[in-house]
């Protein structure tokens, strides 16, 4: 079947009163940024559907990219038609017979949005069963569960006919929920966080340290391609580097050990939140989980917390392990993650951390380093990249990959 068009349902959009046309609008661009590569498509977002013109694209390729958009409910591949019933009985007819087994029962579902079409609903499926009957041998109508449902909705602008529909992924459009950056590790926990915080419809920007030499090149195509994975479901994401050497060493070499991985963690809140005010975003998200490990116990939480007035936002914090991994799985994250590669979380990391470390030590230890100067410097030296979804990175160092096999 040649459908011309995707057809595609809202969800929690319906509930959003006089704000409901800026999310349409936003999923539209949302969609549009998914489906860049798609040079011949169109876009048609409407009050009560938004239409994807497909003008010979193939249809299965672009469903698999909506089906990961936020804020959508459902899709359908569709076929629109003049509004001439006898083309929608031989389209009905053809989807019919595109799934037809023996024994199975259809059924004809029909929606009028155009009040003044001639034909009224029970006179459309009548004469599309009819037609059916007449031409599929031992086919047999059946209202309830049915095998085969063709769906008819007569619009202002046609007949659209479907038999497929397809769970989206529900949640509100990315960017309808404010704007707030991602402190992205490159592990498993920080993508899945990353795509709670779309979820929600919030637009995110991520913040990415790294200390060459310490931290490989591959390291940061690892974090840049993992940005390109989530940025499938609401488009086009800003990759912010950090460069966190210089921070990473002054703090090892003054702080008591002890107090090293606490203080860095501090240095890391104090200049995402730098950055974030700079970027008028509202809001910091980690992919800390409660008791994973000694930076995520509530006394370190506090005693990091301490450097921002900031929300500091956690979507795993009572997430197990187990939990995490299922959804890094599902949006396809984590065999990306678990590439072992050093990120700057990990080096320097003390034998003994503090677990519970004490908020007044905390910040006197940090006295012994130039916090002012060395934050302006790494703010400073940051650099952004506009990052879209499936673009690959990783490629890229392949003959550097091959040099260490």
């Amino acid at each position: 079947m040649q459908y011309s068009e995707i057809m595609v349902r809202y969800g929690e959009l319906s509930t959003k009163g006089k704000n409901r046309k800026d999310f349409i609008k936003q999923l539209g661009k949302n969609i549009r940024h998914v489906l860049h590569d798609f040079s011949d498509i169109h876009v048609n977002p409407q009050q009560d559907r938004l239409h994807v013109d497909l003008h010979g694209e193939d249809y299965d390729k672009v469903i698999e990219r909506l089906t990961g958009v936020f804020g959508i409910e459902t899709l359908s591949p569709a076929i629109k038609l003049d509004k001439d019933i006898d083309n929608a009985k031989r389209v009905a007819l053809q989807m019919v017979k595109d799934q037809y087994q023996s024994g199975m029962t259809f059924k004809i579902n029909t929606i009028r949005q155009d009040k003044n079409y001639p034909l009224d609903t029970y006179d459309i499926n009548d004469k599309l069963g009819g037609f059916i009957i007449e031409n599929v041998d031992g086919i047999k109508a059946k209202m309830k569960h049915p095998d085969i449902e063709i769906r008819v909705e007569i619009r202002m602008n046609g007949i659209f006919l479907s038999s497929e529909t397809i769970k989206g992924a529900g949640g509100l459009p990315v960017g309808t929920g404010g704007r707030a950056t991602m402190m992205l590790s490159g592990g498993i926990d920080s993508p899945v966080a990353t795509y709670l915080a779309m979820k929600r419809g919030v637009k995110v920007d991520m913040i990415h340290f790294f200390s060459p030499p310490y931290t490989s090149p591959q390291a940061l195509a690892k974090a840049k391609e993992l940005s390109a994975q989530v940025a499938k479901f609401g488009g086009n994401i800003q990759f912010i580097e950090v460069p966190f050497t210089k921070v990473q060493e002054t703090v090892k070499e003054k702080v008591p050990e002890g107090y090293l991985m606490t203080i860095q963690r501090r240095m890391m809140l104090r200049i995402a939140s730098q950055i974030t005010r700079d970027r008028h975003c509202k809001g910091v998200f980690t992919g800390e989980s409660l008791g994973q490990v000694a930076s995520q116990t509530l006394e370190s939480m506090m005693a990091i917390n301490d450097v921002t007035n900031l929300p500091v936002l956690r979507p795993l914090v009572s997430m197990d392990k187990t939990e995490i991994i299922r959804i890094a799985e599902k949006i396809g994250t984590y065999d990306l993650s678990i590439m072992p590669f050093e990120d700057c979380c990990t080096i320097f990391t003390p034998p003994s951390p503090k677990t519970k470390p004490d908020l007044a030590k905390t910040r006197h230890y940090e006295t012994y380093i130039d916090v002012d100067a060395l934050t302006k410097e790494a703010v400073a030296g940051i650099k952004v990249t506009d990052i879209k979804p499936g673009e690959e990175f990783m490629n890229q160092n392949q003959d550097v990959f091959s040099e260490l096999l």
